[in-house]
């Protein structure tokens, strides 16, 4: 399911994926209340070719876009794209064989090449270097709450499983990040393909920079509103490891999603006594034989490995008795 963003990818990416299908295949186009010349150039292609079927609705975004889209999918598998990015040419045919031969896997992405190199910055090139070492199921719900683990744009599911999860949604952060937490809370798997098989582009100005779904802020909503569920359902006293900035706004919005912690952990010797939002901040020693679970929101550079290493010292289990956030 190809997402254009203006006119000028229509007519070429249209045309390319009629010549890769058989003659019996339909091409459905959402025109999600175009206002540039995409509806003329649709018309003049559809009259050209009984294949090409446009549905028009009025503007309301990618989400219902995505949604109507799938409304028209008949098949098993649906795989999505951006028409700005550059899938290798193998990349369908590798992910419908891991589909088939791993029929316990719900979504499967693959490894990714950020280009041009030329725009990246040392973000979005630790970026790029986190998402590819996460390929087995394990390694992805490990770190599902740190960032998206997987680029939208790379992945293939399973048609049923996203329609029973009910399609894409717009909970007031980014849409795949939030079905990729629903596909978490559900007890399914995402895995990739360990090749390189999408080529995604970064520009100045990408929805992904600039659209407030996408903020730090909107990501700590998403991340505080799937938390307070599924830990919510344990039962077990809420522990946040991190008084710096990212734990502080992550604790706001637990709170705000009815997920208060008992405490707040930090190493600051200047914050330890202290208190924040209420809550006593206490050092790490503190969480020896505690029965609760540590959330770690902690996102300067190299943290998260070092509060893992010293929570498994303490004697806690990842996924068991605690997680990262950050």
């Amino acid at each position: 399911m190809p997402v254009y963003n203006s006119a000028s990818t229509v007519e070429a990416a249209v045309l390319s994926i009629l010549r890769q299908t058989m003659q019996d295949f339909e091409l459905v186009v959402v025109d999600d209340g175009s206002i540039d010349q995409t509806p003329e150039i649709l018309d003049n292609l559809s009259k050209q070719d009984a294949r090409i079927i446009v549905h028009r609705t009025p503007h309301t975004g990618l989400v219902s876009a995505l949604n109507e889209g799938l409304k028209f999918c008949s098949g098993e598998l649906i795989a999505r794209m951006d028409a700005d990015d550059i899938s290798h040419r193998c990349r369908l045919a590798e992910q419908v064989d891991f589909m088939d031969s791993h029929p316990e896997i719900s979504v499967c992405s693959s490894l990714v090449r950020i280009f041009p190199r030329s725009n990246l910055l040392g973000g979005m090139v630790r970026y790029e270097q986190w998402l590819n070492s996460l390929v087995s199921p394990e390694e992805i719900a490990r770190d599902i709450f740190v960032e998206s683990p997987v680029v939208h744009p790379s992945v293939m599911l399973r048609r049923r499983e996203l329609e029973e999860l009910g399609g894409y949604r717009d909970a007031g952060w980014v849409e795949d990040y939030d079905l990729w937490l629903r596909y978490h809370l559900h007890g399914k798997q995402i895995a990739k393909v360990p090749r390189t098989l999408l080529f995604w582009r970064h520009t100045v100005g990408r929805v992904t920079m600039t659209d407030p779904r996408c903020s730090v802020e909107a990501f700590l909503r998403a991340k505080a509103h799937y938390l307070s569920i599924l830990l919510g359902e344990l039962g077990e006293p809420i522990v946040v490891w991190g008084a710096g900035q990212t734990g502080r706004r992550l604790l706001k919005h637990l709170t705000r999603e009815g997920l208060v912690p008992v405490a707040v952990v930090d190493i600051d010797p200047k914050k330890i006594g202290g208190t924040l939002r209420g809550l006593p901040v206490v050092a790490p020693d503190w969480l020896v034989g505690k029965d609760v679970f540590v959330i770690a929101a902690v996102s300067s550079l190299g943290a998260r490995g070092l509060i893992r290493q010293r929570l498994q010292e303490l004697g806690y289990a990842e996924g068991r008795d605690f997680l990262c956030a950050a």
